[in-house]
């Protein structure tokens, strides 16, 4: 296993450096998730060490905590109703999901509903699993919906808003330019912060509890430095190259074919997501790219990744996310017991 930890790294490493000499947008992402995807349809042996995983989806938390600075504080009201809207997107989004896998994709009921969720990667497989559904078939159509909007959305805003990603500069600042004691306060919001998450079970513990300590951190002033480049350009290759981890030991045929319906599935839900940016900004006046990219059904770390590449306000697109993981986490499974069809005293569904 680490034989193979350490040849995925590898594939993810060089498919980044190839994407950054070729100028393509958050490279290091998206050229490791590229490359080790194509390496595991192909079946190269790969794997991922979860641990290592989550350690560096630290790095990414506190990166994210970091743009929380006190200026922040006065733009609070400011969200209020577009995180209403995000509740109901929320629920719109995932009943047309549902309608999709199950009528087109044809899914059973189960497998449709928790592959649908526009959010909450391992705990709707786990849940979907245990309910019943095809755990196969949720892992990939999830791991397939980040993939596809990890990949589109940064391209979509060069071509069509203009945005240039190469052209912005990267987060933070080289290793040797940042003090040896904000290292160690940063180093302590990720160890604190992600032990503390883990023991309440909170969603997502890796990403959300260093970046909600990281952001109290930054928010009182103790620090204003973010982790180093070096750091988040390592992170970006790990968290790119668990994507494509997922689609190993699966069959190229079986990982297409989870492909084409998931982004199937995913137009829907980003055909949603664009339809409430465009609402809320006529309401609100914020701007549709940082609402689309708020509302769009990707990964908490990797979308808030996709915003600092963009320079769209990744503290604004990181709150969203966190609250759509929250909504869909608790309320998915208890929506869905809700509407389960129960059997009567003689077995049948009612």
């Amino acid at each position: 296993m680490p034989l193979r930890v350490l040849l995925t790294l590898a594939i993810g490493a060089l498919g980044g450096a190839l994407a950054k000499w070729a100028g393509l947008p958050l490279p290091w992402m998206l050229g490791a998730m590229i490359a080790t995807t194509t390496a595991a349809i192909v079946e190269v042996p790969l794997g991922m060490s979860m641990p290592l995983r989550a350690l560096f989806v630290a790095v990414l938390g506190v990166m994210l905590g970091s743009a929380f600075t006190p200026a922040i504080l006065a733009r609070l009201n400011d969200w209020a109703l577009s995180l209403l809207a995000l509740t109901a997107y929320t629920a719109v989004a995932g009943a047309l999901g549902v309608l999709f896998f199950r009528r087109v994709a044809n899914y059973d009921g189960v497998t449709s509903y928790f592959a649908a969720m526009p959010g909450g990667l391992t705990e709707m497989i786990l849940v979907g699993e245990a309910m019943g559904g095809d755990p196969r078939a949720i892992s990939l159509t999830h791991g397939s919906r980040i993939m596809l909007v990890v990949m589109a959305l940064p391209f979509a805003f060069q071509l069509f808003l203009g945005y240039d990603a190469g052209a912005r500069p990267s987060a933070g600042r080289p290793l040797l330019s940042v003090a040896p004691l904000d290292l160690m306060i940063l180093a302590a919001c990720g160890a604190a912060g992600f032990f503390a998450a883990r023991a309440l079970r909170v969603p997502a513990a890796p990403v959300i509890g260093p970046m909600v300590l990281s952001a109290a951190v930054h928010l009182g002033g103790v620090t204003e430095a973010g982790p180093p480049t070096e750091l988040v350009a390592a992170a970006q290759v790990v968290v790119g190259s668990a994507i494509g981890c997922r689609f190993a030991g699966t069959a190229p045929a079986t990982v297409l074919r989870a492909v084409l319906w998931a982004a199937g599935g995913t137009a829907v839900l980003l055909g949603t997501a664009v339809a409430f940016a465009w609402g809320v900004h006529h309401a609100t006046g914020l701007e549709v790219a940082v609402l689309t990219l708020a509302y769009s059904p990707g990964g908490l770390a990797e979308m808030s990744l996709v915003a600092l590449a963009l320079g769209l306000d990744p503290a604004f697109v990181a709150t969203h996310h966190i609250v759509r993981i929250f909504v869909i986490v608790v309320a998915a499974p208890l929506v869905f017991r809700l509407l389960r069809p129960r059997p009567d005293s003689h077995g049948r569904s009612t």
